[in-house]
């Protein structure tokens, strides 16, 4: 057991401490305000505190867990062995960054509740985010940091044994539109129609007829490839449906569809199936809650998990709307067009409502890849390339790696790509 003396426990500093070692390292964990208790003990040990009281291993605090509210910090971040660490601490204590404050800011998103200007859809810009401005956003950078503080606990305490992180992959599989022109409707059918027309897209409108009148196969509808691939290589995938009514962002097949129906209910045979909520849901955790509900009656099984529609994040508002919803899992805590570590970590995670200092039963499970965020790459060997540098940052330090891919890209004009890079992308985890 690790006894850690600090003057004051906060419930910032409890959730980020047990985060880091009884979550990521499997190391248990005690706290003590007295100084006689922690001299007496024989175990390992650190104090987090201003001043070291010996010369035991030390950790300079911030003041950061110690308050309350948001204040603006400067943070500018400097480097240890080559590594981008925040909070730097002075050459007494004995790594020379606070890892708790560091840690603590980013997965608490502490810049998003700074005042920043939001995108047309209400989110937090990627190039405003402090690992973009100072180039990490592409490392996992809190998995590095608590390597490296076990590496040097470790080395004064030799009898500290972690448990070693397991890196996995999981493809998040975003079904925000299960069929291009199929199941639609008579209405939605000829505007489509019409609109294909006026707007002289004749190779679309050519589809649209073939797949109504059943000669060609609607192109998003590639749920048998994806069954097949994911099955070959044995591969986790989560697919999220969209189960909500049509809106101007909700453009998906009716959710009272018998034939959608049937394809979630035949996706869930074999998958983990979740709730891709919908535009109109964002603040409105009575729309989010009926969604999760009617989608779990198709399923008949309870669903805990969720995206959120172009990956909305509002801290903390959206995560108290998921508590109100009674979901368990967010899958939506990355960047649709930029790679990276929204959260600077791939390892799930609760999140801690800053506002009301309390953590919510909602975990989190970051992404790194977003299939949008490769949109820009010429061919699918060159999306591969900009993934395995991800890939292997995070096979590194042990930890869940998840991609999300959507059935819209696979079946869009560049389908063989997104396909090829699909499975190549499976073969990479699998070899």
């Amino acid at each position: 057991m690790l006894l850690i003396y600090t003057y004051k426990i906060t419930p910032r500093f409890t959730y980020i401490t047990k985060h880091i070692f009884e979550k990521m390292l499997g190391v248990p964990l005690a706290f003590t305000t007295e100084i006689s208790d922690f001299i007496k003990h024989e175990g390992p040990k650190l104090t987090y505190t201003k001043q070291a009281l010996q010369n035991e291993f030390f950790i300079r605090s911030h003041e950061l867990l110690f308050e309350q509210g948001i204040n603006d910090h400067t943070v500018k971040p400097s480097m240890w062995e080559e590594v981008p660490c925040l909070f730097p601490a002075g050459e007494k204590s004995s790594i020379p960054f606070d890892v708790f404050a560091a840690t603590f800011y980013m997965l608490s998103r502490y810049e998003e509740y700074l005042p920043h200007v939001k995108d047309h859809h209400g989110r937090f810009p990627p190039k405003e985010s402090i690992g973009y401005v100072h180039g990490f956003l592409q490392l996992p950078v809190v998995e590095i940091w608590v390597q490296k503080l076990y590496k040097a606990l470790q080395d004064r305490f030799p009898e500290l044994k972690r448990v070693q992180g397991v890196y996995s992959m999981c493809s998040l599989i975003d079904i925000t539109s299960s069929h291009a022109f199929g199941h639609r409707g008579l209405i939605r059918g000829l505007s489509g129609f019409f609109m294909d027309l006026g707007s002289l897209k004749f190779r679309r409108l050519l589809r649209r007829v073939g797949v109504w009148f059943r000669l060609k196969k609607d192109p998003y509808d590639n749920f048998e490839f994806l069954e097949i691939l994911l099955q070959q290589y044995q591969a986790k995938a989560i697919f999220f449906f969209q189960f909500a009514p049509y809106g101007p962002f909700d453009k998906n097949v009716s959710p009272f569809n018998s034939h959608f129906k049937s394809l979630i209910k035949s996706v869930a045979d074999h998958f983990q199936v979740a709730l891709a909520a919908s535009y109109e849901s964002f603040g409105k955790p009575e729309v989010l809650a009926t969604e999760l509900k009617e989608l779990s009656g198709v399923v008949n099984r309870p669903i805990t998990g969720s995206r959120m529609r172009y990956n909305r994040v509002d801290v903390p508002v959206s995560y108290r709307d998921l508590v109100d919803a009674e979901i368990q899992n967010d899958y939506s805590m990355g960047y649709t067009h930029e790679l990276g570590f929204r959260a600077g970590t791939a390892t799930p995670f609760y999140f801690y409502d800053i506002y009301l200092e309390v953590q919510l039963p909602v975990k989190v499970h970051p992404f790194a890849v977003h299939d949008y965020a490769l949109l820009k790459e010429k061919s699918d060997l060159d999306a591969l390339k900009r993934m395995t540098h991800l890939y292997k940052a995070v096979k590194e330090v042990g930890a869940p790696f998840n991609v999300v891919f959507s059935n819209e890209l696979l079946g869009g004009e560049r389908s063989e790509e997104w396909q090829r890079l699909f499975q190549k992308h499976l073969n990479q985890f699998k070899n």
